[in-house]
């Protein structure tokens, strides 16, 4: 029965009504800080989650989850669709192709462009990334060997104001023999335009036949490339560093998260302060929390001076108000992680309707290419959120339920 005093006797403060209207305010007041900063938290981070997502997946959509090659020191080339095949049957791998990519220049007077010029082999080339689906004109097997067709990205096709069967010069830097630039010159016919959505691509990719790109080059093996996918993107680290053991000596193996590094830090830097931010709410949910309990242990002096001429600790009369922080605090976490979780769920769907109610665009469909606000909850942030929210709200109750057990009890009972 002792044990349970402190716990008895702090729900009972929880659930009594003070007559101070302000004491009550304040509680009020910090339980809805508490569950606002953790619910804004969730939802935020769940957004930033699905918007990481989406900018993977558009950024996946005709690249492949890993590339073998060889680096510029390596003597021998491979034979690379005997890899090919070997590589396609090594496990996790869902597909490779063969493939080659190059800086040039695309010429079309009056304009001049920077671009990459990849080969590819139509027939594999879907193993690894969604050509076929990005195409909004033309065919993907059109790109034959020695056809002199190249498919264009819509944003070099607007700027160069190109069209099906136009024609365009692709201007490649190679060295001859001794090292002396020799650019050279190549002639396509426009077969096919695609739109990934992503502007890396749009704007700068060109794609031909494998053998009509490596036919302009004085050595195409060292620039050759394998691209390998495997089941999961997210999996493509360990499953690279597995796939490197068994690759012939010399080759390489460098996998999407270090070709895109630079996209994905930015959102990681972005996440962090964001949660940091955040959690200034909580933080000064936390100083209501200390101002609420204080005033209460100043209300509550008779009752913790009777306590203490019962027999009660000074540490008992300190676990009382620590309970009685914690309760309301925590109610407040979970509060904030049950509405955060769900309107983190169908964030898509609440914005949708507060376009619809209050009829503006959030994600204008004329500015950006991502016009829905897509989320992804994880569990994992879910759980260090609440965590950390409720160690905050935990250490805010230390200070007055300290206070409390420092309580004179002849002193409080002096004008009673």
């Amino acid at each position: 029965m002792l044990n349970s005093l402190p716990l008895f006797v702090g729900l009972r403060y929880v659930r009594a009504r003070s007559h101070k209207f302000f004491v009550s305010f304040i509680t009020w007041v910090s339980l809805l800080c508490v569950c606002l900063g953790v619910m804004a938290l969730i939802v935020i981070l769940s957004v930033m989650n699905g918007l990481e997502g989406e900018l993977r997946n558009r950024l996946l959509a005709l690249s492949s989850h890993a590339r073998i090659f060889l680096p510029p020191t390596a003597s021998a080339a491979p034979d690379w669709t005997r890899l090919a095949e070997t590589i396609r049957r090594a496990p996790n791998v869902t597909g490779a192709a063969v493939s080659i990519e190059i800086e040039a220049l695309a010429v079309r007077k009056p304009e001049m462009l920077p671009v990459r010029l990849r080969g590819i082999d139509p027939s594999h080339e879907g193993e690894v990334a969604r050509m076929t689906q990005a195409m909004v004109e033309g065919k993907l097997s059109d790109l034959t060997a020695g056809s002199d067709r190249v498919i264009v990205g819509r944003g070099i096709a607007q700027m160069l104001g190109l069209g099906l069967g136009d024609s365009i010069t692709v201007l490649i830097p190679t060295t001859d023999v001794n090292g002396a630039p020799e650019p050279r010159l190549r002639e396509f016919l426009v077969a096919g335009v695609f739109d990934a959505e992503v502007q890396d691509y749009d704007s700068q990719l060109l794609v031909a036949a494998l053998d009509d790109v490596r036919d302009v080059l004085p050595n195409p093996d060292a620039r050759m490339s394998l691209h390998v996918n495997f089941h999961d993107a997210l999996t493509a680290s360990e499953n690279s560093a597995a796939l490197a053991k068994s690759l012939p000596a010399g080759m390489e193996i460098r996998d999407w998260t270090v070709d895109h590094a630079s996209y994905f830090r930015a959102i990681r830097i972005e996440k962090t302060m964001v949660a940091i931010i955040l959690m200034l709410i909580v933080a000064v949910a936390a100083f209501y929390l200390v101002a609420m309990l204080a005033m209460v242990v100043t209300d509550k002096r008779t009752d913790i001076a009777i306590l203490r001429t019962l027999g009660t600790s000074p540490r008992r009369v300190m676990a009382i108000f620590l309970i009685q922080g914690s309760v309301i605090a925590w109610f407040g976490v979970a509060l904030g992680v049950v509405l955060g979780s769900w309107l983190g769920y169908y964030a898509g769907e609440a914005a949708a309707f507060l376009e619809r109610l209050f009829r503006f665009e959030i994600f204008s469909s004329d500015v950006y290419i991502v016009t829905r606000i897509p989320s992804e909850l994880r569990v994992e942030q879910i759980a260090w959120i609440a965590g950390i929210a409720m160690l905050i709200t935990l250490a805010a109750t230390i200070y007055p339920a300290f206070r409390a057990s420092r309580v004179p009890p002849a002193d409080a009972l002096r004008y009673e």
